[in-house]
């Protein structure tokens, strides 16, 4: 008997519902989503907005360091000049993690489709978003980006 009760009891804990998302995780969540499709929109306007105004944003791209938000803006424009440029998150994958109150890390595995039309190269990243919390909401405070390893 004891052991039928077991089983239903860990049959029950599967079909459990997820824990809810906490504040934090639907607002960074929603931020990210936002960026991705400023992004994809090509609108470095938009994508600017979202990004923290201090001297302290950090872009890590390419094993090197873009201090500042308006740095980062120049060098995704560079990259978007592309015929095709296009973000693709992996919502699956992507974890957020609530630092403090005023901060958290959005852990984002992502593709990215750039290149020419005829050719386009397809990256897959690991991303770490440092995003705070501000007067005006939450920004992207800092991105550290990398090339996945499949093995």
């Amino acid at each position: 008997m004891l052991t039928k009760v077991f089983i239903a009891l860990v049959a029950l804990s599967f079909a459990a519902p997820a824990a809810a998302e906490t504040e934090t995780e639907r607002a960074v969540t929603s931020l990210y989503e936002r960026f991705v499709a400023a992004q994809n929109a090509r609108d470095t306007k938009a994508v600017r907005a979202l990004m923290w105004d201090s001297p302290s944003f950090v872009w890590i791209s390419d094993g090197k360091a873009f201090w500042g938000a308006d740095r980062m803006i120049e060098r995704m424009s560079a990259f978007q000049r592309s015929d095709v440029w296009e973000v693709k998150p992996d919502r699956e994958r992507a974890r957020v993690v609530e630092v403090s109150p005023v901060s958290a890390v959005l852990y984002q595995p992502l593709k990215l489709t750039l290149g020419s039309r005829a050719d386009p190269q397809r990256i897959a990243f690991l991303v770490n978003v440092l995003c705070v919390r501000t007067p005006d909401g939450w920004r992207v405070g800092a991105l550290y980006t990398t090339e996945e390893n499949p093995n």
